[in-house]
């Protein structure tokens, strides 16, 4: 049961393929676009956390934090859905961790 005072931390890594890039452009065109459609649609905190050298990969970094741990866990799976589905991006190795806040 959560109380006032619960923090919740969310956060996934998304390692994806892009098998339609030639180029950095390209590369930076498909994550921009994924990354700001995420951001978009679920509210959360997301960047790009890979090295630029590689045409064809790239990692997207997310975070979310609410009171709710089951709130955290149907968006991490929302989130891994959606990702699945991108028509520009190959979705490859997900890693997710929720976590409880306790500051100091």
């Amino acid at each position: 049961m959560s109380t006032e005072s619960d923090l919740w931390v969310a956060v996934l890594r998304l390692d994806l393929s892009i098998p339609g890039s030639r180029s950095l452009k390209d590369r930076r065109q498909v994550v921009k676009s994924l990354r700001d459609r995420l951001i978009a649609k679920f509210n959360v905190s997301c960047a790009d956390v890979s090295p630029s050298e590689s045409w064809a990969r790239a990692s997207l970094g997310l975070a979310a934090v609410s009171n709710d741990r089951a709130f955290l866990e149907s968006l991490c799976q929302q989130i891994e859905r959606y990702a699945r589905h991108d028509p520009g991006a190959l979705a490859g190795r997900i890693e997710k961790d929720i976590f409880h806040y306790q500051g100091g």
